[in-house]
């Protein structure tokens, strides 16, 4: 399982944009073949700082979402609600109980 945390720093100017691109991205990814989880959560305690919690089923999952549409497209408009580059970290999961 492949876990991955996107940190993400929105001008406040351009949030309602972020948060209507990242909707759709949600929607789209949720669909995918081999995603688990891809959740968008607020900081609480940074103004305008987002996360993307991702669980996948595999490395091919991932890369199959990298190249999507929803994704690329996305990632392509970023720029414009960014003010900083997208901090990912990307982790090697097992689930250890159920």
């Amino acid at each position: 399982m492949i876990i991955i945390h996107a940190l993400m720093q929105v001008n406040p100017e351009r949030e309602e944009q972020f948060l209507a691109e990242a909707k759709t991205l949600l929607a789209a990814t949720h669909e995918e073949e081999g995603n688990l989880s891809y959740e968008l959560y607020k900081h609480a305690s940074q103004e305008n700082v987002y996360i993307m919690v991702e669980t996948w089923r595999d490395a091919a999952a991932v890369g199959s979402h990298n190249t999507s549409p929803h994704f690329t497209g996305f990632a392509a408009k970023a720029g414009e609600f960014l003010t900083a580059p997208l901090d990912v970290k990307v982790y090697n999961g097992e689930l250890l109980q159920q």
